[in-house]
């Protein structure tokens, strides 16, 4: 070979060299993980820690028929009151007041979900809603006190299985309420003895030529039912009076 001749230096293969350290690499993990699982299935089991609760919180056998409580009386069982006849949960019209023109019937009515959803600024989407999460049924009744005092009471009730039920449907209500254009325009006061229950005092409303126009609103839940409490008036409303009718019903329910 000539001096100035230029040998090219040989290249070692690295394909099998890596092979052979990662086939030696996963033996080794397979190989630890199989002793690890050998020495844990020789050890005794860990017991486990004791139950907070000592004794079972019923019973390990039925008991017999005369040790087994009573049912409730229907005047305590809520589901067996509201699968009734909703119409006669509506609360009583106070004494003096005349039949609504709207509402005629003394001891309530059914009201169409199409009538319900009338009075809502969306009408067709409030339908919807509604009609897509199982409104079950709509019980109303109404009232005149003087010349222009309007009381109007709903029942709206949807069914146990219902996708979005009576409290979904009363966190919707009270969203816009606070709303200036759509709603009372203020937070409202809470009713006692509700999760979220609400009475507002809407703004009177004033054009020129009419008398204004007052009007008050109480939203509330029990179990499968949104009560939805309307009161309007050409004279003001006074809180304790949406707030007196809504624990009224509330009673009832």
């Amino acid at each position: 070979m000539e001096p100035n001749d230029t040998v090219s230096p040989t290249r070692r293969p690295r394909g099998r060299t890596a092979l052979i350290i990662a086939a030696a690499a996963l033996l080794g993990i397979s190989g630890g993980t199989a002793v690890g699982y050998g020495i844990q299935a020789k050890r005794p089991p860990t017991p486990l820690p004791a139950l907070a609760q000592s004794g079972l919180g019923y019973p390990a056998k039925a008991l017999p028929a005369d040790k087994a409580p009573a049912p409730l009386p229907a005047s305590e069982d809520r589901q067996v009151r509201t699968d009734g006849d909703l119409r006669k949960l509506l609360v009583e019209r106070p004494k003096g007041a005349k039949a609504a023109p709207s509402h005629p019937r003394k001891a309530g009515e059914w009201l169409p979900l199409s009538d319900y959803t009338r009075k809502f600024e969306d009408e067709r989407s409030m339908f919807l809603f509604l009609a897509e999460n199982d409104v079950r049924r709509i019980a109303v009744t109404g009232w005149m006190q003087g010349q222009h005092r309007q009381s109007d009471v709903t029942l709206v009730q949807f069914r146990s299985n219902a996708r979005m039920g009576a409290a979904d449907f009363l966190d919707g209500q009270l969203s816009y309420m606070p709303e200036a254009e759509d709603g009372a325009g203020n937070t409202g006061d809470p009713i006692a003895g509700t999760g979220q229950g609400r009475y507002f005092l809407y703004a009177a409303e004033r054009k020129p030529g009419y008398l204004p126009i007052h009007r008050a609103r109480a939203l509330a839940v029990r179990g499968d039912i949104m009560i939805d409490i309307n009161i309007t008036d050409m004279k003001p409303i006074s809180k304790k009076d949406i707030r007196v009718l809504a624990e009224r019903q509330l009673e009832r329910l």
